[in-house]
């Protein structure tokens, strides 16, 4: 097969991929409609959200389960068929297959216990470690709360009031990323029908119209949802060849999500408080594998200080699709497990001599686990660099200079030092 032949029939398959996978959409799929917040609250928040197979009978997939199924298999044979059984590209493309299979199995078992556990293969559970021997997700919730509480209060109360309006943040958010991105890259608009403050796409960001935001919240989307989410969607979309690199399988959450909170810190917008909300997400996921039902794990962010409408959001992201006594659905673990997980690659990547590879993250909707393969395509000539690349990482010296220094601060014992300096702070 002659390079330019192997290159249109890896084109054409990541094509058939795209179109395949188009009607899958899993949050959209799971979501509760707001009678189900309305009586939970009316009940007092004493009854369970009747969430089971019956509710979802009624809200169809927008797609034939097993036939779309069987498309996926045929894609499978014909990427090995057509290209081999090692090729790189046909690698990642028959490991997208196989994830979009497991999703249609996920959302065929809507409203009941096999959804979690569906869902804990596709973005993984909070047992899971981070190196054989080492710390789990969970460990990292229980550190980083441990480290918030002891912030001094007044730190953790310096939060800008949320006083614009939707409208508003929508003009705003849209200035911004014209500047950052390019005027017409993100179409920022208003919405009444996501969960989240925000959501994004392939060209647009969402937001709801019923919240206030304020100047960090905007620097936030900006950096998350536009430089990230929308970014590497529109970087694996341009790709000339492995197009497929612009939709994102279930295994890319992990990284996509870890990068987005990643590139937050980095752009020194982030809060303290916003680290605390991940961290109560993936307690909250624990409390739900370990057996605890909605009301139990509403109580305990209630408990923890939160007030009934945002414990309200943050049960219902972790039992949507779920039955509410058999949880969790997994992929918030994504923000805080991927947030470890990318700050070691680019960590690593310094340490060693190879920063010039780390630009390679935001090609499309990668995985790091897929990096060394991308790296392979790239020498091939079948993947591009990333035409955009966010603020925090488009200086490459800079960054190297920024996080040069870490691999030091962990060698010191701050229980002694926070002992040394309490006399001069």
């Amino acid at each position: 097969m002659s390079q330019d032949t192997y290159r249109t029939t890896v084109r054409e398959l990541s094509d058939e991929i795209i179109d395949a996978q188009g009607p899958i959409r899993v949050l959209n799929a799971i979501k509760w409609d707001d009678q189900i917040r309305e009586r939970f609250f009316e009940s007092g928040f004493e009854e369970q959200p009747e969430v089971g197979p019956h509710y979802y009978e009624s809200r169809p997939l927008g797609f034939d389960p097993s036939d779309l199924r069987d498309r996926f298999r045929a894609l499978e044979r014909n990427i090995r068929a057509q290209l081999g059984p090692v090729s790189p590209a046909g690698t990642l493309m028959r490991f997208m297959c196989e994830q979009f299979r497991l999703v249609i199995d996920m959302l065929e078992a809507r409203g009941t216990p096999a959804f979690a556990e569906l869902s804990g293969l596709l973005y993984g559970t909070p047992r899971d470690v981070f190196h054989v021997g080492g710390p789990t997700v969970l460990d990292l919730s229980d550190t980083l709360r441990s480290t918030l509480d002891a912030i001094a209060a007044s730190m953790m109360e310096i939060e800008e009031p949320r006083t614009i309006p939707g409208s508003e943040a929508v003009r705003l958010l849209q200035q911004r990323l014209d500047r950052s991105m390019g005027p017409g890259r993100i179409d920022v608009r208003l919405d009444d029908g996501i969960v989240a403050d925000a959501a994004a796409g392939a060209s647009y960001i969402k937001m709801r119209a019923d919240r206030d935001f304020s100047e960090r919240d905007l620097a936030v989307l900006e950096a998350h949802e536009g430089w990230i989410h929308v970014g590497t969607t529109q970087n694996g979309l341009a790709q000339p060849v492995c197009s497929f690199l612009g939709k994102a399988a279930p295994r890319t959450t992990v990284t996509q999500e870890g990068l987005a909170v990643l590139t937050e810190l980095l752009n020194i917008k982030s809060h303290p408080r916003r680290i605390q909300r991940i961290m109560r997400r993936v307690e909250g996921i624990s409390l739900a594998a370990d057996g605890a039902a909605f009301i139990d794990v509403f109580r305990s962010f209630r408990e923890d200080g939160a007030a009934d409408e945002e414990a309200w959001q943050l049960s219902s992201r972790i039992f949507r699709g779920c039955p509410p006594e058999a949880g969790p659905f997994t992929k918030d673990l994504g923000y805080s497990k991927g947030l470890v997980l990318t700050y070691v690659y680019v960590r690593m990547a310094i340490r060693l001599g190879r920063v010039q590879r780390i630009p390679m993250l935001f090609c499309g909707k990668v995985d790091l686990q897929d990096l060394g393969v991308l790296h392979q395509l790239y020498d091939e000539g079948l993947v591009d660099p990333p035409p955009f690349v966010p603020p925090p990482f488009d200086d490459l010296p800079s960054l190297a200079s920024t996080l040069a220094f870490s691999r030091f601060q962990s060698q010191l014992d701050y229980d002694r030092l926070e002992a040394d300096y309490i006399r001069i702070i």
